[in-house]
């Protein structure tokens, strides 16, 4: 499991105030994490940066998502 000491987390600009949100940490090295903001003290979810990159790509691209 990475160190989330040093994460700095941010919300999406997609967020809206009813509270269904993530927070993500971009900054760590060679890892990205996810977090409810509901519950920042439950585990995040930790991935490698290329992991992330991939999910990311597949949302863009319309292969993710219902």
């Amino acid at each position: 499991m990475g160190d989330l000491q040093g994460a700095q987390w941010r919300k999406s600009t997609y967020s809206t105030d009813n509270g269904n949100c993530v927070e993500v940490a971009s900054n760590l090295p060679s890892l990205v994490a996810v977090r409810d903001s509901k519950n920042p003290a439950a585990p995040a979810l930790i991935l490698a940066s290329a992991e992330w990159s991939t999910f990311l790509s597949g949302l863009k691209g319309g292969e993710l998502g219902g």
